[in-house]
C-alpha cells in the first residue's frame, strides 16, 4: 500500500499512542486524589501500618492515590491526633545531623562496632552525592551509587537514599535515614530515632515499630540487590541509633528484623491490587478535601474499611472509622483477637442474641461458649442478689 502523500501547508496528524497500563493507573489515582491536590508520598511507616492491616481496602486506595489522610479526616469532622509534634521533629533532625556529622564518621564507627567487628575500622568513609530530579531519578542514582560502592570495597555512607518498592501494583518510593555499604560489599539499613536508649535498652514498643519500618527498607533494598550481578548481601540486622540516656550522644544497637521482614513481605503480597480497588469504585469518586462533606463522606464510605483498635496509633482516619464501626455494631471494633474467637458472629447484636439463646447454632463452639458465659454470669448475679436479701441490718 503506498504511503499517503502529504498535503502542502497541512501538518501530518500524529499517530495516537494508547496509554500504557501504568499511565492509566496514575491517571485514575490522580482523579481520585483530586486534580489540584499534590500527592502525599507513601513512606515506610505507612507501609508497615498497611501491612499490619492488609484487609483494609480504604487505607490501601488512599495511600496508593497519595491522599493526605490527615486533611481528609479534618474535612470529615474527625480530626486525627496521630502524628509527631513539631518539637520532636526538630529534635530528631538535630540528633540525626549530629550522628552524620564529619562525613558520618561516628555512624560508620557504630556500624563497624555493632555489626562488623571483624572488618577494618573506618578511617574516612565515602559519601556519594545522591541528588537527582524526581523520585525515579533519585532511585536510579541510588542504585548506581550502591553498585559503585559495592565494587569499591570501602566503607560508604548513603545519606537518605531513595528506594522503590511495588505495593499492590503501585510504586512506592521510600527514603531510609541511611544505608551503609561494608568493605565486603554487604548492605546495612540504619534507623535513627529520637527516643532515648536508657542503660543500653529502649522502649520495647518503639523498638518494635522501628523494626517494622526498617523491615520495609530491607525489602526495598533487596529489590535493588536482585538486579545486580553478583547480588550483594542485604543484612537482616539493622542498626538502631538513639540518644544515649538523657544526652545528645548517639548509642546504637543491632536489631534483627528477619521476623518483621517475612511478616511484612507476606502481608504486602496479600494486598488487593490498587487498580482492582479503583475499578470497583463508583464513577466520579474523589477524595479531595475541599469537596462538600456529604460528598466526601459518601466517597470514603464507598471503600470497605477494616477497623481495629490498633488503627488509633497508625492511621489518621482511625477516629472516623471507629465511629462508623461502632454505629454498625461491628465486633472488630473491640479487637481482632476477639473477632477471631467469635467466628461467624460479626456484629455485637448477633453476639448478644446468641448469648441469650435467641439465635445461633448450639453446636457452634463460639455460640456454646457465649451461652455458658451468660449462664455463669446469671448464676453469679443471682447468688449476689440472694446474699443481699438474706443480709439483715443489726
Amino acid at each position: 500500500m503506498p504511503a499517503p502523500v502529504p498535503v502542502p501547508g497541512r501538518e501530518p496528524i500524529p499517530k495516537q499512542v494508547p496509554p500504557t497500563r501504568g499511565t492509566r493507573l496514575r491517571q485514575r489515582l490522580a482523579e481520585l486524589r483530586g486534580p489540584a491536590v499534590a500527592a502525599q508520598p507513601l513512606d515506610a511507616r505507612a507501609l508497615a501500618a498497611l501491612a499490619a492491616n492488609p484487609g483494609c481496602k480504604r487505607r490501601a486506595i488512599l495511600d496508593g492515590a497519595g491522599v493526605n489522610k490527615a486533611a481528609l479526616a479534618s474535612a470529615l469532622g474527625s480530626p486525627s491526633a496521630f502524628g509527631q509534634s513539631q518539637f520532636a521533629f526538630m529534635r530528631g533532625n538535630a540528633f540525626e545531623a549530629r550522628v552524620k556529622a564529619d562525613g558520618g564518621a561516628e555512624l560508620l564507627r557504630l556500624v563497624q562496632e555493632k555489626l562488623d567487628a571483624g572488618a577494618e575500622p573506618p578511617v574516612a568513609g565515602l559519601v556519594p552525592d545522591l541528588a537527582a530530579v524526581g523520585p525515579e531519578g533519585r532511585a536510579a542514582r541510588t542504585a548506581l551509587a550502591l553498585r559503585e560502592a559495592t565494587a569499591a570495597g570501602a566503607w560508604t555512607l548513603l545519606d537518605h537514599p531513595m528506594l522503590a518498592l511495588d505495593v499492590a501494583g503501585s510504586p512506592a518510593f521510600l527514603e531510609p535515614d541511611a544505608v551503609v555499604v561494608h568493605p565486603d560489599g554487604s548492605w546495612t539499613v540504619v534507623e535513627i530515632k529520637s527516643f532515648p536508649m536508657l542503660d543500653g535498652s529502649a522502649d520495647a514498643a518503639k523498638v518494635g515499630a522501628a523494626a517494622r519500618q526498617a523491615a520495609v527498607y530491607v525489602l526495598a533494598l533487596e529489590r535493588v540487590a536482585d538486579r545486580l550481578t553478583p547480588a550483594p548481601g542485604v543484612r537482616h540486622s539493622v542498626l538502631l541509633v538513639c540518644p544515649k540516656d538523657f544526652s545528645n550522644l548517639p548509642a546504637a544497637s543491632a536489631v534483627d528484623v528477619r521476623k518483621q521482614r517475612s511478616v511484612t513481605r507476606r502481608q504486602l503480597d496479600r494486598l488487593t491490587r490498587i487498580e482492582d480497588i479503583a475499578a470497583a469504585l463508583p464513577e466520579g469518586t474523589c477524595f479531595a478535601p475541599d469537596l462538600p462533606t456529604p460528598d466526601l463522606t459518601a466517597a470514603v464510605e464507598s471503600v470497605p474499611a477494616t477497623y481495629a483498635p490498633e488503627c488509633l496509633s497508625t492511621c489518621e482516619l482511625a477516629f472516623h472509622c471507629r465511629a462508623r464501626s461502632r454505629t454498625e455494631g461491628a465486633v472488630t471494633s473491640l479487637g481482632r483477637s476477639l473477632r477471631a474467637e467469635l467466628g461467624g458472629l460479626a456484629r455485637v447484636d448477633d453476639v448478644l442474641s446468641a448469648a441469650r439463646g435467641e439465635s445461633g447454632d448450639p453446636t457452634d463452639p463460639a455460640v456454646a461458649a457465649l451461652r455458658r458465659a451468660a449462664e455463669l454470669r446469671a448464676e453469679a448475679l443471682g447468688s449476689r442478689s440472694s446474699d443481699r436479701k438474706g443480709a439483715s441490718c443489726p
